[in-house]
């Protein structure tokens, strides 16, 4: 398939003019309605999702990792996602990692040409031993950037599991993923800004993928996060009114069980055993 004669919709005309002499108002009301159709258009691949959700989860109960591989506004989404994952679901580090290309500084500040290396992503994702039971996420809005072409097709001749999260249609990274995402959202408000629908739509489909792996691992229960990390007060006292809602234990018997083992499963676990 010729790519580079295909429509990149990430980087068609906006289908607003004059941007720059708008009001405030109408340059918030114009994102917003632009920003509606995010939602409809992850709707349509929640199929595509839940393959590559299903195969991960697989994969990952038989020891296997999660990496996320992305350049820019890509690689930051997933570092985000998989940083998330430590404290909301109490899970080690290295179950979800994200990598970047350019490395952690590219975090803050961009890195030139970083993403135009073919080769790097393999040996980035080589520094934490990749495996053939680790699943490898692509994520590019353009579905185009070689970093994360690169990285998928190294990750396939080793036999990995191979997904990635793109924004157009019929992409290179598409073609190379064995289960690919691609959410269409049309034109960005400004013309190739892909941080704006684009990384939303990212955003979404990180989140579920992430948090649908973590519920089947069993780190939820019912709705609750019994396995966070007890990192703050909030979190503290998040974990002791999900500890009496569980029991039916007083706050002073909930809060005495959460000092104790600092984990809020444990805490219901104990108490539950008494009743």
């Amino acid at each position: 398939m010729n790519f580079k004669h295909m429509v990149v919709v990430t980087e068609s005309e906006s289908n607003y003019q004059g941007i720059d002499s708008m009001s405030t108002r109408e340059i918030l009301s114009h994102i917003n309605n632009e920003d509606k159709i995010v939602a409809d258009a992850v709707e349509l691949v929640i199929p595509a999702i839940e393959k590559l959700v299903t195969v991960a989860v697989a994969s990952m109960k038989k020891g296997g990792r999660i990496f996320y591989i992305g350049a820019g506004t890509s690689g930051r989404l997933g570092i985000l996602d998989a940083s998330e994952c430590p404290p909301t679901f109490g899970v080690p580090h290295d179950w979800i990692i994200g990598i970047i290309a350019g490395g952690d500084g590219a975090i803050r500040k961009a890195v030139e040409f970083a993403e135009d290396d073919l080769e790097q992503a393999w040996k980035d994702l080589q520094e934490y031993g990749i495996r053939s039971h680790d699943t490898v996420i692509g994520i590019a809005a353009s579905g185009s950037t070689p970093y994360v072409i690169g990285g998928l097709k190294a990750a396939n001749a080793h036999g990995c599991i191979t997904g990635c999260l793109v924004c157009n249609s019929h992409s290179a990274i598409a073609e190379v993923a064995q289960y690919p995402i691609e959410v269409v959202v049309g034109p960005e408000f400004i013309t190739g800004s892909t941080r704006m629908k684009a990384g939303t739509a990212q955003k979404l489909v990180l989140n579920m993928i992430s948090t649908a792996v973590m519920i089947q691992l069993g780190r939820i229960k019912g709705n609750k996060m019994v396995d966070m990390q007890l990192s703050n007060h909030k979190l503290v006292g998040r974990g002791v009114r999900i500890v009496m809602e569980e029991t039916g234990a007083s706050e002073a018997d909930a809060t005495l069980y959460i000092n104790r083992f600092g984990n809020v499963r444990e805490a219901i676990a104990h108490i539950k055993k008494q009743l």
